[in-house]
C-alpha cells in the first residue's frame, strides 16, 4: 500500500499538512456514512428523493403526515434493507484507524495513528458485507447498484499546467514552487477552497516535455476521484545556445580572415564560468568544433554531459579590388 497515495500527500509533506489530509479523510469518510444511512434505507431515501436535506431535517412533511417539523427517519420496524452497524462514523473511523478518537486524542493527531488489525473486518461490518471486497456474497446491497457504487468512482482528466524554465535552470537544476488552490468537501458536504504550495525540484537535465505529476489534487466532487495536477517542463529560449538533446549548440559569424587564420572564441557557460576556446583549425562551409563535456547534464546521471558544438557562419566580402585578387591568387596558388 501507498502510505502517501492514500492521505493524498507526497513525500515532502510536513506534519501540518498530514494533520490537514487526515481531516479531510475523516470528513470523506463521514459523508459516506451519510450516504449509505440515507440511500440503503428505503423510508429515507424516499424522503430525500422527493424532498433533498430538508426532508431528513423533518422540515418538510411527507405524504400522509399532518405534524410539521417532526423526524420523519425510521424506527427500523419497517421493511428497510440497511445493514448499517448503530455505531457512530467518528467511532468506527478512530476503531479502523486505531485510534481514541477521530482526530487521535491526547496524541496530537494523526502522526499516533496505529493500524487497526481488524481494518478488513471492521470496513465489513459498517457497509454489511462479509468482507473489504464483497466477499463471496457479492457486496452489500449498495455495492450492487451500478452508480451507486462508491468503490469505483470515475476519475477526472488529468489538469495539465506549463512550467517555464530556463536553460540555466534546467542546467544546475532549481527548486520552483507552486500555489494552487483547489475545492474541498468539508463534513456537512459544503465546498470549501483550499491554498496549498506545491514543490517541485527540477532536476538537472531535465528536459522539454518532461512531466511531474502530483496525485488527486483537483477539485473534489461527489462520486469523482480528484484529477491528477501535472506540470509539464516548457523551455525557454535562450539568448547564446540552443539544445540538441544533451548536446549545446551556438553558432558564431566569422570574417573571411579569421577562417583561415585562427579564431579564439569566448563565452559564459550556463554555470556562470568563463571559457576560452581556441580553433586553429581552417574553418570551411559545414565546419563544426565540439568541445567534449561542455553540454547539458545527463538526466539519469548528472555527472555525466553532453558536448558543446560551435557551428560557424563565415562572412564573406561582397566586393574586391584587383589588387586584393591578384593577391588571394598568389596567397592560394598552388
Amino acid at each position: 500500500m501507498d502510505y502517501y497515495k492514500v492521505l493524498q500527500v507526497d513525500k515532502n509533506a510536513r506534519d501540518d499538512d498530514l494533520k490537514k489530509a487526515y481531516k479531510i479523510a475523516e470528513a470523506k469518510f463521514k459523508q459516506i456514512t451519510k450516504a449509505y444511512e440515507v440511500l440503503s434505507d428505503s423510508k429515507k431515501r424516499a424522503i430525500y428523493d422527493k424532498h433533498g436535506d430538508e426532508g431528513l431535517k423533518g422540515q418538510v412533511p411527507p405524504p400522509g403526515s399532518s405534524g410539521a417539523g417532526a423526524s420523519f427517519f425510521s424506527g427500523g420496524d419497517g421493511p428497510a434493507t440497511s445493514r448499517l452497524n448503530p455505531k457512530r462514523s467518528d467511532e468506527i473511523f478512530a476503531e479502523f484507524f486505531g485510534l481514541s478518537s477521530p482526530s487521535g486524542g491526547s496524541s496530537g493527531g494523526p502522526a499516533t495513528t496505529r493500524s487497526n488489525p481488524r481494518s478488513n473486518d471492521i470496513f465489513a461490518e459498517f457497509f454489511g458485507s462479509s468482507s473489504a471486497s464483497g466477499g463471496t456474497s457479492g457486496g452489500s446491497e449498495f455495492d450492487r447498484k451500478g452508480s451507486m457504487n462508491p468503490r469505483h468512482p470515475e476519475k477526472a482528466s488529468p489538469i495539465e499546467n506549463q512550467l517555464p524554465c530556463s536553460l540555466e535552470d534546467l542546467y544546475k537544476g532549481i527548486t520552483k514552487k507552486m500555489k494552487i488552490s483547489r475545492e474541498i468537501s468539508d463534513i456537512s458536504g459544503k465546498i470549501m477552497v483550499m491554498e496549498e504550495i506545491l514543490t517541485i525540484d527540477v532536476k538537472p537535465g531535465w528536459k522539454k516535455g518532461t512531466k511531474i505529476t502530483f496525485p488527486e489534487k483537483g477539485n473534489e466532487a461527489p462520486n469523482m476521484i480528484p484529477a491528477d495536477i501535472v506540470f509539464i517542463i516548457d523551455e525557454k529560449p535562450h539568448d547564446v545556445f540552443m539544445r540538441e538533446d544533451n548536446d549545446l549548440v551556438l553558432t558564431r559569424t566569422i570574417s573571411v580572415v579569421e577562417a583561415f587564420t585562427g579564431y579564439k572564441l569566448q563565452l559564459i557557460t550556463l554555470d556562470g564560468r568563463s571559457l576560452t576556446i581556441p580553433i586553429n583549425s581552417i574553418i570551411h562551409p559545414g565546419y563544426e568544433e565540439v568541445v567534449l563535456k561542455e553540454g547539458m547534464p545527463l538526466p539519469k546521471d548528472p555527472a555525466k554531459k553532453g558536448n558543446l558544438r560551435i557551428k560557424f557562419h563565415v562572412q564573406f566580402p561582397t566586393r574586391l579590388t584587383s589588387e586584393q585578387k591578384t593577391g588571394i591568387k598568389k596567397l592560394l596558388a598552388p
